[in-house]
């Protein structure tokens, strides 16, 4: 049984109904595709025997839905976290609590495909439309086929989290999965993407390609950039509408004065030269203009010296890792990737304590991986 849910009364209904069972699958629709201002515009909730779609827009109340998530009664199926979480907490203040992702379980059970449509392919051999994956789920009235859609993102995840999970526990993995997944609570919306640290004017730093800029075409890119940003606001689009981010680098490569020069330009379309022609020529202007004291230059930090002896490590512990992943059906990376790989080599443990100090080092790898890391470091 479906329900599209609109009003607070049917909200803590749907909500009393779902925390009475043992799980709920869970996920969120956003519009980052198509509005500047980004938002969650639909929840979609599962029990093993129904399916509701929860509209922000239209519910007052969605409290009951924050409850639900930090119930430690019940479980909370998702596949893919990580956005999910972080759109929650940045629009609602909502944490989660007793976690089960799908596709960290498929991950670490050695799956060669991860997307929920292969899995559901593969395993309950449901195939999944694509035909709203980029849609835009601020628009109301949402036609029925769009709903639909949307609600099989999480009606079958109760049934392939079943699955999963028995696979996992035949193979002894299960610990692995709920460390994974208890990492997941701690999850907070980050400005930008980038941390915390992040500020708006350091945004067009972010995009590739702008730091290998010279000074002045920098200059010009920070001024397209801030246009840009200024446009899309204004008429509520994702910046990447008005226009992309290679157009934006080409014309600040080239630096044109005239609206000639503009057209010749390689990698701007001449439709977006005749639409935006004036306001680029404007932002190329004012960069032409600053003085050079002006000009933003990149404060590269210092890399301290490179150890051949760590790097001599690394290369060891990669090669042990790499043979106990084949062993264990896993992608190396996800077994133990680089970064946790280089915190075991600087740290040179010659113990077991002394691996388990690696704070990068999760204790199923330090299970798993441990003894023949400390081999490979002897």
């Amino acid at each position: 049984m479906d329900s599209y849910v609109r009003s607070d009364a049917e909200l803590a209904a749907v909500v009393a109904e779902l925390r009475a069972g043992p799980l709920v699958a869970v996920d969120t629709e956003a519009a980052s595709f198509h509005k500047y201002v980004d938002r969650v515009y639909l929840v979609q909730l599962s029990s093993r025997t129904r399916t509701a779609i929860v509209d922000p827009l239209a519910v007052g109340n969605l409290s009951p839905i924050g409850a639900l998530l930090v119930d430690p009664a019940v479980e909370k199926v998702f596949h893919d976290a990580d956005y999910d979480l972080r759109i929650l907490d940045r629009d609602y203040g909502f944490r989660a609590v007793r976690l089960f992702d799908t596709r960290i379980a498929a991950q670490l059970l050695g799956e060669p495909a991860i997307g929920l449509g292969s899995l559901l392919e593969k395993h309950l051999g449901i195939k999944l439309s694509k035909t709203h994956q980029k849609a835009d789920w601020s628009q109301r009235p949402l036609p029925p086929a769009m709903l639909a859609y949307a609600a099989d993102d999480t009606r079958h995840l109760p049934r392939l989290r079943d699955l999963l999970h028995e696979q996992l526990v035949a193979r002894g993995r299960m610990a692995w999965v709920q460390e994974e997944c208890k990492r997941l609570e701690e999850l907070r919306w980050t400005k930008g993407g980038g941390g915390a640290s992040d500020s708006d004017e350091e945004a067009y730093l972010r995009v590739k390609g702008a730091k290998a800029l010279r000074p002045r075409d920098l200059a010009a890119f920070r001024e397209l950039y801030a246009w840009r940003e200024a446009v899309a606001q204004r008429e509520d689009k994702a910046p990447f509408r008005i226009i992309g981010n290679d157009p934006l680098l080409a014309v600040s490569r080239a630096l044109p004065e005239t609206a000639v020069a503009l057209a010749k330009v390689v990698g701007l379309p001449p439709s977006l030269a005749r639409r935006h022609g004036p306001a680029l020529l404007e932002a190329v202007h004012r960069a032409r203009a600053l003085p050079e004291a002006e000009l933003p230059r990149l404060v590269r930090p210092p890399r301290g010296p490179k150890d051949p002896k760590v790097d001599e490590r690394v290369e060891k512990l990669k090669a042990v890792r790499n043979r106990v992943a084949g062993e264990l059906g896993l992608d190396p990376g996800v077994l133990c990737g680089r970064t946790t790989l280089e915190a075991v080599a600087r740290a040179a443990p010659k113990d077991r304590a002394g691996l388990a100090a690696v704070g990068e080092l999760r204790r199923w790898q330090f299970d798993v991986l441990g003894d023949a890391l400390l081999a490979a470091l002897a």
